[in-house]
């Protein structure tokens, strides 16, 4: 786990069986670090077994 700011950690996760698992806990613990909700937390693939979480700005809501 890296740490590249404040508002963003990189995972490199290898076991296919605890991906979600490990996205989920990592959300979770990104969006209370920052008290905030876990919607706002964005997940990206940024390299081969490698993800990017992130806090989102302020945009405007979806419209769902």
């Amino acid at each position: 786990m890296t740490f590249n700011t404040a508002e963003s950690v990189t995972l490199k996760i290898w076991d296919r069986g605890s991906l979600h698992e490990t996205l989920d806990s990592a959300v979770s613990d990104l969006s209370s670090r920052h008290n905030t909700t876990t919607c706002r937390i964005a997940v990206t693939c940024s390299g081969p077994n490698t993800f990017t979480l992130s806090v989102r700005g302020d945009e405007p809501a979806l419209a769902l």
